[in-house]
């Protein structure tokens, strides 16, 4: 029997315990023996509930029993998470951890520390939710090398942009809307300012590069200017808003970055809807992969938790390779891409084919008083030149 502790009994804990209770059979078979939680570290106290006999409030208390192989880290935040997680790694301890912001912050240290005790240090859960990308990453596609990672990884982002395309709603409707439900936090600025995929997109590039991408080089807008009017442009051109982290091969680096863009019907990720999260992956041998499914709540990510629990009990004694290395990886500068950019202004179209030259309008009868315009393909500083001269820009929104 293997002995686990859950550090942290919220939303993804309180999961994990469930995946493990409900499927013991089945995850049985797959390690040749069952898993048993010993220990669970909370600040709470849990009353009648039969979780309470397990529960302890000092993390030495699991760093020092020699009994537990493996612990799962589901706090949230960097501290006292890395205190936490580091202690049970040094104590030789496999961990693994749903924490994007304990991950983004300090992956590349907490694997080399694994590494020196044979241990195991692993994360499935921290970008996709449930969507198993990063153990994709890590075995099925190591015999390519990554030319771009584009993924909508926000699922209260993604749900808000669907409502406001569906229905027409304005942004703070939906955005109360998606607190009402739960899909939005009372403080909803890590999601809809971006800062979530940030963390999500220079995880993956850390692990497709080998090394270090700090999330704060990562340019980053949000979905919080986007209007309702947009959303009508939007369906003119046959299109969909969606915030996209994006990573793409610029030479030896990548330029890495998170912003609405505006796609296609053909693209990959255009049918993604609601809460739901997909990673398109393009290989330059595989080609084009897309990895799709439930990218939060607590069961679908618990479940990704229990199956790196299942993968470190099969690893036990053994590290599992790993590349990425602390050194910073100078990322691309975004402002060196170039495609095409949605621009609403309320100069006349006499004053944008001044500054911009050709262009596409796009004319929507219930919007008036702006103009609409497609730019050709262009680089995204020269865009911003084109824009200060033009002026009175009222939204900007990249083509893909």
């Amino acid at each position: 029997m293997i002995k686990i502790a859950v550090m942290g009994y919220g939303t993804i804990g309180s999961g994990v315990v469930q995946v493990i209770d409900t499927n013991q059979d089945s995850i049985c078979k797959k390690i040749g023996q069952g898993i048993e939680v010993k220990y669970v570290l909370d600040l709470r106290d849990f009353g009648d509930d039969p979780i309470q006999s397990k529960v302890v409030h000092d993390y030495q208390t699991i760093a020092e029993d020699k009994e537990v192989a493996i612990v799962v880290e589901s706090m949230g935040g960097v501290e006292p998470a890395y205190t936490f997680v580091k202690a049970m790694l040094l104590a030789g301890k496999s961990v693994t951890t749903s924490n994007k912001a304990l991950v983004a912050a300090r992956g590349a240290e907490l694997i080399a520390v694994a590494k020196e005790k044979n241990v195991n240090f692993m994360f499935e859960a921290s970008v996709g939710g449930g969507i198993p990308i990063i153990r994709a990453l890590n075995s099925c596609l190591t015999a390519d090398r990554i030319e771009e990672i584009s993924g909508i990884v926000n699922g209260t982002t993604n749900y808000m942009m669907t409502k406001m395309a569906d229905e027409g709603c304005d942004f703070d409707e939906v955005l109360k809307e998606a607190q009402d439900k739960g899909y939005a936090e009372k403080d909803p600025t890590a999601d809809i300012e971006g800062h979530d995929a940030g963390r999500k997109i220079a995880i993956l590039t850390s692990l497709i590069a080998g090394q270090q991408v700090d999330f704060e080089d990562v340019h980053t807008e949000g979905i919080s200017k986007i209007t309702a009017a947009d959303m009508l442009y939007a369906k003119k051109m046959g299109r969909v808003i969606k915030l996209l982290a994006t990573s793409k091969e610029a030479g030896d680096t990548y330029t890495v970055m998170v912003a609405p863009f505006l796609l296609p019907k053909e693209h990959p990720l255009y049918t993604v809807n609601g809460v739901f999260n997909a990673v398109f992956v393009r290989g330059n041998m595989l080609g084009d992969a897309m990895f799709y499914g439930s990218g939060a709540g607590s069961l679908p990510t618990a479940s990704a938790v229990v199956a790196d629990v299942v993968e470190l009990a099969k690893h036990i004694g053994r590290h599992i390779e790993l590349e990425w290395r602390p050194e910073k990886l100078p990322i691309a500068d975004y402002k060196q891409q170039s495609m095409r950019f949605f621009v609403r202004t309320s100069a006349d179209k006499a004053t944008v084919e001044k500054v911009f030259g050709t262009v596409e309008y796009i004319d929507v009868p219930e919007v008036t008083g702006e103009t609409g315009f497609l730019t050709a393909v262009m680089k995204e500083k020269d865009y911003e030149q084109k824009a200060a001269e033009l002026g009175n820009v009222l939204q900007m929104i990249r083509f893909h």
